[in-house]
């Protein structure tokens, strides 16, 4: 009788461990495989504000999508050319400084802890000007979508094909941190190029092909 109750407390326990096991299983992941992967990042940049709200197209920041098998990552200067057009467009540099000089202070800015972040890595003050001393610095993004090194992908050819940014990195427009939005599998990539064959990409007929030498080469 005792060795019956043991058996099935063990088995009992044995079907608990299963299904522990298999709920484990399902988040899983094969190795390159980092959907979801949303790393924090230097700086707290806003895809949701910038690509969503404020409507900045996706190339005015990775210029070279169209031009290189990378999208790139700005630098600080393609950052600067909005935010210290936009601080002068609304007069709030020109405001400050005028009233600062009117009582005789140094004029000061509220400038965001993000914001603070960027004009560092410039050498800059709340005014916009170099510091003494100060030596710009690169940011140093984390790179959010890494494929194998054996896999060959080219931004220009897709952006050529129509292919929009949001087929491969998901609604940006809407992340306030950027994330990994598909698999981006070699079963992902192979299924989107024979429906792109099949359906073709906005209207227009494309032969995306599927033999090896394409992405491996």
């Amino acid at each position: 009788m005792q060795h019956r109750v043991i058996t099935f407390v063990l088995l009992i326990g044995l079907g608990f461990g299963l299904l522990a096991l298999g709920a484990g299983m399902s988040t899983w992941r094969l190795p390159d495989h980092e959907q979801g992967y949303a790393p924090q990042q230097p700086i707290d940049y806003s895809h949701r504000l910038h690509a969503g709200e404020l409507g900045i197209d996706c190339l005015f920041c990775h210029s070279a999508a169209d031009k290189s098998r990378h999208a790139g990552i700005p630098s600080s200067d393609v950052c600067m050319k909005c935010h210290q057009v936009v601080t002068s467009s609304f007069g709030v540099l020109q405001e400050e400084m005028g009233q600062a000089a009117k009582e005789g202070r140094k004029p000061h800015l509220v400038v965001s802890a993000e914001l603070r972040k960027l004009y560092d890595s410039l050498g800059l003050n709340e005014t916009l000007q170099p510091i003494d001393g100060a030596v710009p610095q690169s940011i140093p993004w984390v790179r959010v979508h890494n494929l194998p090194d054996h896999v060959h992908f080219d931004h220009r050819a897709h952006v050529a094909a129509g292919v929009s940014c949001q087929k491969c990195h998901g609604p940006v427009e809407s992340m306030q941190r950027m994330k990994q939005f598909e698999s981006l599998t070699m079963g992902w990539c192979v299924t989107c190029h024979q429906e792109s064959t099949q359906h073709g990409i906005n209207g227009k007929p494309v032969d995306a092909k599927t033999d090896c030498a394409v992405c491996h080469y």
